[in-house]
């Protein structure tokens, strides 16, 4: 149990740190790119596309390694111990689509509520980014147009 609940502990900081990270980084290079600027919401959509896909892999590789060396669980399903099926798990799990034909069975149940608790607050943030970056971008372009 304690390398699950450590386990979680560090995707929470890792998952966090790499979203904080992506953004601010984001954020003080957007308005110097010299790109029109509603092509900069589609820098905005694909860096948080990227962060995102970037952290349930780091859930999928952690469920993986976990169930395959520590054996603290499984995924039951038809084909429950592969990488990708790690991933995929991941995958519906962070955007909490909930759990198909992939369940988690043991210990590992603990990371897969704490990965949806903490992909809807990712999923969360960057929606809140991609608002500000809308009403900052939007239409500054046309704005200048007709001036």
């Amino acid at each position: 149990m304690f390398i699950v609940a450590l386990a979680c502990v560090l995707l929470l900081a890792l998952t966090t740190v790499t979203h904080y990270e992506a953004l601010s980084s984001l954020n003080t290079r957007l308005a110097s790119l010299a790109i029109p600027n509603r092509s900069k919401l589609l820098v905005v959509i694909s860096t948080a596309f990227m962060a995102h896909a970037l952290e349930m892999t780091l859930y999928g590789l952690t469920i993986y390694l976990l169930t395959k060396y520590f054996g603290v669980g499984a995924l039951s399903g038809p084909s429950g111990h592969s990488l990708a099926s790690c991933l995929y798990f991941s995958a519906e799990t962070y955007t909490s689509l909930g759990f198909g034909d992939l369940t988690p069975v043991g210990q590992i149940r603990m990371i897969a509520g704490v990965e949806a608790l903490n992909g809807l607050l990712l999923i969360g943030w960057s929606a809140s980014y991609t608002y500000i970056a809308m009403e900052r971008f939007w239409n500054l372009d046309a704005a200048r147009r007709h001036q």
